[in-house]
C-alpha cells in the first residue's frame, strides 16, 4: 500500500468492470465502473497539474456526496495534492474559515448551491484561483471557473503525463493525504493533518476484523466530509464494493430497500429512529400481532446472543427461531434492506436497547470508537468478538491508557501528527507522546472499551455528581415520540432536558385521542401531551441512578439544526449553544414553582 489514489487505481484493475459507484439521477441509477473511476481519477490528475496545482497544495472539496466528489479527491491525491473537504452543510462564512486557514488554491464545488457559494470565495479568499464545479449539467461562467467534465474532455499532453509519471513515483505513505477540519461540539474547527499511512493502517486492521469483499454492497449516506464515511468508502473501493451513493442523506431509508446493502457503516441516529418507527407500527397494531411480535423479538434474541456468542442453540430454540423468522423478522429485516453481512455504528453512543433489538432481527451493529485525529477507528465490535455497551477491543497496533479523570489516552499508527498551523493546540493534544482524546470511559475486565462521555460535555450538579449527557440522551431520545434532545443542569440541582417531539408520532397520538391544536406550538402545551412525555421520560429512565434523572423538561416546536449551530453535521449535540439559546427556559425549569416536569 501506499498512496490512497494509486492503490485505488491498481485495484481498478483487478475489478475492471464490476460496477464502483451508483448514484439515482431521477428513476434511473447511473454507475461508474471500477475501469471508469480509475480513469476519470487520472485525468482529474493531469487536469490540477495543468491548472498549475503543486505537490502540497490544498484542493477544497465543499460538496454533498456525489461519485465526483471521489473523482476530485483521488484526482488530488495522485498528484501529490491535499485535499480539504468542506461539509455541503457549512455557511459562506465556516467555508471561508477553512479555505483560508488551509490556503486553498482550488475549490471544488458540488451542486449549484456551493458553486454560488464558491463564487464568493473567489472574491474574499486570497489564496483562492480556481473553481471546479463537480456535478453534471453545472457550467463554467466566469474567469476561473472550470467544469470537471469539461476537465476530463481535454486530452492529457505528453509533458502533463510524464509529470504525472514523475509525480506518481515519487508518492509514499508518509505524504500529507488530507486536513480534515474537525466539527465537534466544543471549541471552534481545527484541522487534522491526516498521512496516506494512517489510512492504510486503518485497511489492514478492517482486514483483520471484517470480512468484505465484491460480492458486498454498501451505502454511503454519511457526509463523506467527515472522515468516517470517507475512510470507509475509500476501503470499500479496494475491496471491490458495489457503493451507492447518496446525496440526501434523507433518502437513506427508501435506498435501504431499494439498493439492499450488505454493509453500511452510519451514527446511531439512523438505527434509533428505524427502532423507534417500528416500534411506533407495532404499538398501533392489533393486540395479537403485538403479541405475536414481542415473542418473535425475545426467541430472536435469545437465538443470536448464543449464535454470536459461539455457543449453538438447542433444538427447541431452533425450532421457534425458525417459525418466529418466517413470520416476522424477516419481514422487519426487509425494512432495513434484508439480510447483512454487518453494520457499523461510530460517532456517539448506541443505546443498548437498540443493539439488541437489532440483533434480536439477525442484524448484527458492530459498535466502534474514534475521532477525526485518529483516522478515525481506535476500537471495534466485530462478529468474532463484541460485546453489548461496549465500543469493542482496541484494533492492531492501538494502545489505550486511562488518565486523569478517566480520560480515555492512545497511541498508533492512526494518530494525526498534529493540527495544521496549531502548534500550541497540538501540543495540548498530547502528553506524554498520548494522544488525548477528551472522552472519558474505562476498559473491563477483557478489554473492551466502555465509552463514558466528553470530559468537556460532563454535567457537575451543585450536588458534586458527574452526570453524562449523551449516555441519559441515548437512552431517552430513542423513545419514538422523541426526536431530538439536549440533557442540561451543570451546577443546578438535578438535570432536566429540552426535547423536541417526533411530531408524525405525537399527532398520531393526539388524532387518536381527539385533541384539538391549531400548530405545533399549540400541540406540546396540551396537558395531555405534556403528561405522555412525562410518563415516557420517567419510565425510559427508570433505571438510571437518582442524580441521572431527568426531574423536568421543556417541549420545543422547533427542531435543532445545524444552521443554527446547535448541532454538528454529524448530529451532536452542542451543549453549549442550546444551553445559551434556551436559557430563559432552563432558567424557568429550575425555579421552585415550576413544580414537576414542565
Amino acid at each position: 500500500m501506499r498512496n490512497l489514489a494509486l492503490d485505488i487505481m491498481d485495484a481498478a484493475v483487478e475489478y475492471g468492470d464490476a460496477v464502483a459507484l451508483r448514484r439515482r439521477v431521477d428513476d434511473v441509477y447511473m454507475e461508474m465502473t471500477y475501469r471508469q473511476l480509475a480513469w476519470n481519477i487520472d485525468r482529474c490528475g493531469g487536469a490540477l497539474v495543468d491548472l498549475g496545482l503543486a505537490v502540497g497544495d490544498r484542493v477544497a472539496i465543499f460538496s454533498p456526496n456525489l461519485p465526483e466528489w471521489f473523482v476530485a479527491d483521488y484526482g488530488t491525491l495522485s498528484v501529490g495534492g491535499v485535499s480539504v473537504p468542506i461539509y455541503a452543510t457549512n455557511t459562506t462564512d465556516q467555508a471561508a474559515a477553512i479555505v483560508d486557514d488551509s490556503g486553498a488554491r482550488i475549490i471544488c464545488a458540488g451542486t449549484a448551491n456551493e458553486l454560488a457559494i464558491a463564487r464568493e470565495l473567489l472574491k474574499r479568499c486570497d489564496a483562492l484561483t480556481t473553481i471546479i464545479a463537480l456535478a453534471p449539467g453545472l457550467e463554467a461562467e466566469g474567469d476561473g471557473v472550470h467544469t470537471l467534465a469539461g476537465l476530463l474532455e481535454g486530452e492529457v499532453a505528453a509533458a502533463t503525463r510524464a509529470e504525472l509519471a514523475t509525480r506518481r513515483a515519487a508518492a509514499g505513505m508518509d505524504d500529507l493525504a488530507t486536513i480534515i477540519y474537525t466539527s465537534g461540539t466544543t471549541g471552534i474547527p481545527k484541522g487534522v493533518m491526516l498521512r496516506h499511512r494512517n489510512f492504510n493502517n486503518q485497511f489492514t486492521t478492517l482486514d483483520t476484523r471484517f470480512e468484505v469483499g465484491p460480492h458486498d454492497r454498501s451505502l454511503c449516506f454519511l457526509p463523506l466530509s467527515h472522515v468516517y464515511e470517507r475512510s470507509w468508502s475509500a476501503y470499500t473501493f479496494l475491496k471491490g464494493v458495489e457503493n451507492t451513493v447518496l446525496s440526501n442523506p434523507r433518502e437513506v431509508v427508501e435506498a435501504l430497500a431499494t439498493v439492499r446493502p450488505t454493509v453500511m457503516v452510519s451514527a446511531p441516529r439512523l438505527y434509533e429512529k428505524a427502532n423507534s418507527a417500528i416500534m411506533t407500527r407495532v404499538e398501533a397494531a392489533p393486540p395479537l400481532r403485538r403479541k405475536l411480535f414481542h415473542w418473535a423479538i425475545d426467541v430472536g434474541h435469545t437465538y443470536h446472543t448464543a449464535r454470536y456468542g459461539g455457543e449453538s442453540p438447542g433444538l427447541a430454540v431452533r425450532l421457534k427461531y425458525a417459525v418466529a423468522d418466517r413470520l416476522v423478522l424477516t419481514k422487519v429485516r426487509n425494512v432495513m434492506g434484508g439480510p447483512k453481512n454487518f453494520f457499523s455504528s461510530g460517532g456517539a453512543a448506541l443505546a443498548r436497547p437498540v443493539e439488541e433489538f437489532f440483533l434480536s432481527l439477525g442484524l448484527l451493529i458492530c459498535q466502534g470508537y474514534g475521532l477525526t485525529e485518529t483516522a478515525p477507528m481506535l476500537t471495534a465490535n466485530s462478529p468474532g468478538a463484541f460485546r453489548f455497551g461496549t465500543v469493542g477491543k482496541p484494533v492492531d497496533e492501538v494502545e489505550i491508557r486511562i488518565g486523569e479523570e478517566g480520560e480515555i489516552q492512545v497511541k498508533g499508527p492512526n494518530v494525526m501528527d498534529g493540527y495544521w498551523n496549531k502548534p500550541e493546540a497540538t501540543a495540548e493534544a498530547f502528553i506524554d507522546g498520548w494522544f488525548r482524546t477528551g472522552d472519558v470511559g474505562h476498559l473491563d475486565d477483557d478489554g473492551y472499551l466502555v465509552i463514558t462521555d466528553r470530559i468537556k460535555d460532563l454535567i457537575v450538579t451543585s450536588g458534586g455528581k458527574n452526570v453524562a449527557p449523551q449516555r441519559i440522551e441515548a437512552l431517552i431520545g430513542r423513545d419514538h415520540y422523541i426526536d431530538q434532545m439536549a440533557v442540561v443542569g451543570d451546577r443546578q440541582k438535578f438535570v432536566s432536558a429540552i426535547v423536541v417531539p417526533a411530531f408524525a408520532a405525537l399527532q398520531d397520538f393526539a388524532e387518536q385521542k381527539k385533541l384539538q391544536f391549531a400548530d405545533h406550538e399549540e400541540l406540546i402545551r396540551l396537558p395531555e401531551v405534556v403528561e405522555l412525555y412525562a410518563n415516557r421520560i420517567r419510565e425510559a429512565g427508570r433505571n438510571l441512578a437518582p442524580f441521572e434523572k431527568v426531574k423536568r423538561f421543556t417541549l420545543v416546536a422547533k427542531e435543532f439544526s445545524q444552521a443554527a449551530g446547535e448541532i454538528t453535521p454529524t448530529l451532536k449535540v452542542r451543549r453549549r449553544v442550546i444551553t445559551k439559546k434556551y436559557h430563559d427556559l432552563i432558567e424557568r425549569m429550575y425555579r421552585p414553582e415550576a413544580g414537576g416536569s414542565e
